[in-house]
Parts: structure tokens; sequence; C-alpha cells
């Protein structure tokens, strides 16, 4: 499991692109494979936890780094915001998917992100994660690259507790 000095950096390029804000995101805490930090943006506070994939498939191909995150903002703009990070522009044909054991969820696309678009589903898959062990994700690349990851789920209820507190 990368540090937090390497989630750091992933946070300040993903979460504050659009900003435009250069403060360093604060890290929390780590519980098992999940990261906590929390950022000012723009005079909000952004508080996420992270992990990295566990495995990534096919490996004959170069991934980069594979991310997911679940985001809220203290001004409450977003709660448990769950979203997957790749190294690689997404294709948006077929969707994205999630699975927690036999629960599926969609996802969109943009660029090498992708999120859920309903706040009542991204509460569905959020509840499934707590509960679950790990979580199958599977996209396909702007080139044509079908992808799989495992993303673990230990140490995830433990982790959005500490985001909650941070930024609830």
């Amino acid at each position: 499991m990368p540090g937090f000095k390497f989630f750091a950096t992933l946070a300040f390029s993903t979460i504050v692109a659009a900003s435009g804000a250069l403060a360093q995101p604060q890290a929390k805490a780590t519980h098992k494979d999940w990261s906590v930090f929390v950022r000012d943006i723009d005079g909000d506070t952004v508080c996420f936890a992270a992990t990295e994939a566990k495995d990534k498939s096919p490996k004959s191909v170069n991934h980069g780094d594979i991310f997911f995150l679940v985001a809220t903002w203290k001004s409450g703009a977003a709660k448990n915001q769950p979203s997957l990070m790749t190294g690689y522009n997404l294709s948006d044909a077929p969707a994205p998917e999630i699975r927690v054991g036999s629960d599926k969820w969609q996802m969109y696309v943009s660029e090498n992100e992708s999120f859920i678009e309903a706040s009542a589903e991204e509460e569905r898959l959020i509840r499934a994660m707590r509960r679950g062990a790990n979580m199958r994700v599977s996209a396909l690349s702007v080139r044509g690259t079908q992808t799989n990851y495992l993303i673990s789920l230990q140490g995830v209820s433990a982790a959005l507790d500490r985001v909650a507190a941070e930024c609830g």
C-alpha cells in the first residue's frame, strides 16, 4: 500500500485539478487498505478515503495508477461520492461497472474518471462496500482494452467513518 505522500500527490492532482488551489491535502489516517485525507478547496473542505487496486488485469498492459475514492464536501455539495480514477482515458460504451457480491452499478465517464449518476445508487454502493470484502470494477479503455480491477474493502468502514467525522 502506498504511503500518505503518494496519496497526497494523487489527491492534489485529482480532487483539485479544476479549482486551481495549490494547498496539499492533509493525511489523517490509514485503516488497513484505505487512507483518509482532508484538503481545503476554494473555501470548502473536502474529505476523502482512497485505496489503490489490489489486482489489475490483463497483466500484459500498462494500467497506470488505479484508485478508488470516496469524497465528502463539508459544505454538503456531495456526500460519500464514489469514483474510479484510472491511468488512462475510459470509454463510455460499455459503461464501467462496479460489482460488490451480486450487486452491480453502472458508472458514467469523464476522461480518466468514472462516477455513479444518482445519489441513491451512491448510497446503495457505500452500504454494499461497508458489508463487502472486495469490489470488482470492469472498464474499457478508449483504445478498446477491457480491464478489470480488484479493490479491497478492508478498512473502508473505518475510513468512511473518519471522513464523516472530519467533514460530516
